[in-house]
């Protein structure tokens, strides 16, 4: 089983039908980078759970359901008063998705510390989990323990750059966790807020030199590349028509956590020791599966069956 740890959000999503310059209505979409991998790993057929506290409002009981309704395991949730996490999403003309989150006192921050279950091979965090406290450190905490436990650890830091009050801590943070980590997934976008200034391939290396068997880059539609001490594998991305990225670099998690499962691939040692041909095939299924979920709206990942 891979644990998936962080935050469940409501992406409230303007309507497409809403004149150019004015305010239209807008569409609740259930959403949050971890939620996401969670539901697009249920959807692969993986054993996922889900590690969270979601609020007990409307929006909690839906989330909980399409949990189940995906085939993830919801043993690790748990539920409190608190509101929702909510993120007003505007769409540019190319379908790119810019956050506006509304926080404070909300759910997603007030996680416990939980053990895993036994059966848990891997854990995977990122994004606001990895911010908002108290719940950040608990999902710290859980990162260093289950990464000593011999864990397979993969990170999503997924930067929501408005939330951070301070980068520099921050950045500092991030740099202590990759000796922990296994598998890094970043977006260019994420490499350069990281590393400002920087070539984002000479930071992967840096990184990968560091603790991660490989740093994955997601370069939208450009593809998706690997960097690892052995050397960087890419793929291209594949032409579709997109209505918007929600969703898109959680599914790429997703695709990469299950691709590595169903081949019993899932540590360090098995990781460092592809080649080409492995590489290629990992990151071209991510990117099949991230193809899917541009191509509606929100974020819906593909399902097993929607995947050659």
């Amino acid at each position: 089983m891979i644990v998936i740890g962080g935050e469940a959000l409501v992406d409230l999503v303007p309507d497409k039908s809403t004149p150019d310059g004015e305010l239209g209505p807008l569409r609740p979409l259930l959403g949050g980078g971890p939620y996401n991998v969670a539901i697009a790993m249920g959807r692969l057929g993986i054993p996922a759970a889900f590690y969270a506290k979601l609020s007990t409002d409307q929006f909690g009981d839906r989330m909980l359901a399409r949990l189940d309704e995906s085939g993830v395991d919801t043993g690790l949730i748990e539920r409190g008063p608190e509101p929702t996490t909510l993120a007003v999403v505007g769409l540019g003309e190319d379908g790119s998705a810019r956050y506006s989150f509304y926080t404070e006192g909300t759910a997603a921050r007030f996680v416990s510390d939980r053990p895993l279950p036994e059966e848990a091979t891997a854990l995977c965090v990122g994004t606001l989990g990895m911010v908002l406290e108290p719940g950040a450190s608990v999902y710290e905490r859980a990162l260093f323990a289950e990464s000593e436990r011999g864990r397979f650890i993969a990170l999503d830091p997924n930067v929501r750059a408005d939330l951070i009050a301070d980068p520099d801590a921050y950045r500092r943070r991030f740099e202590s966790w990759l000796s922990a980590v296994d598998l890094l997934k970043v977006s260019d976008d994420d490499a350069e807020w990281l590393a400002p200034g920087r070539d984002v391939v000479e930071v992967a290396r840096e990184w990968a030199a560091g603790g991660p068997a490989a740093v994955v880059l997601t370069r939208g539609k450009d593809g998706i590349t690997a960097v690892t001490e052995a050397g960087e594998f890419h793929v291209p991305g594949r032409a579709v028509d997109v209505a918007d990225t929600i969703g898109a670099g959680d599914t790429v998690q997703a695709a990469l956590l299950a691709w590595l499962h169903r081949h019993n691939a899932l540590s360090a040692a098995e990781m460092r020791a592809f080649g080409r041909a492995q590489w290629e095939q990992l990151l071209g299924f991510a990117a099949e599966a991230a193809a899917v979920t541009v191509s509606r709206a929100g974020a819906e990942p593909p399902w097993a069956s929607e995947l050659a």
